[in-house]
């Protein structure tokens, strides 16, 4: 078993969609970043290379590239898989958690699950998405930017 865990932080802007796990959400700003800057799938994506020491996001996809601009993030989680099925691992589980002020997850977040296991070739309940406020503290409470963190567990295949 290999264990992985990582920490996302997207600035909210205008002019902008608001993409988590692969979901639009309807909301009036979005996340700034190179690609579609889905930071629930960034966190995901590093939690497991992480897990498998094959170090960050930027290693992999660095935002220098032009072939990444505005890229889904559901192409970038794919690629991660294949790493992680070459090196002879499957998921044993993620937790994740989106810290945002607004909008409400609640109604998201199954599809979100069944996005991301789709993409990592895994059963749904594999996968935990939650999500809570920031309590109008700091930057999450703010509504200035989007934070996710993730923590993933892999087995051997």
């Amino acid at each position: 078993m290999r264990i992985g865990q990582a920490v996302d932080i997207h600035q909210l802007c205008n002019g902008r969609d608001l993409i988590l796990g692969g979901v639009k959400i309807e909301h009036e700003k979005g996340l700034l970043g190179h690609s579609d800057a889905d930071v629930l799938t960034h966190a995901i994506m590093e939690s497991v290379l992480g897990a498998l020491a094959l170090g960050d996001l930027g290693k992999h996809f660095p935002d220098t590239d032009p072939k990444y601009k505005g890229v889904s993030s559901m192409v970038l989680l794919e690629h991660v898989y294949h790493l992680m099925d070459e090196k002879g691992y499957k998921i044993g589980n993620i937790d994740s958690t989106i810290l945002a002020e607004k909008p409400k997850m609640a109604p998201y977040i199954q599809k979100m699950r069944e996005n991301i296991a789709s993409i990592l070739h895994c059963n749904v309940d594999k996968i935990s998405i939650k999500a809570t406020r920031g309590e109008k503290l700091g930057f999450v409470g703010n509504e200035e930017g989007i934070l996710s963190m993730a923590v993933c567990l892999l087995e051997e295949k």
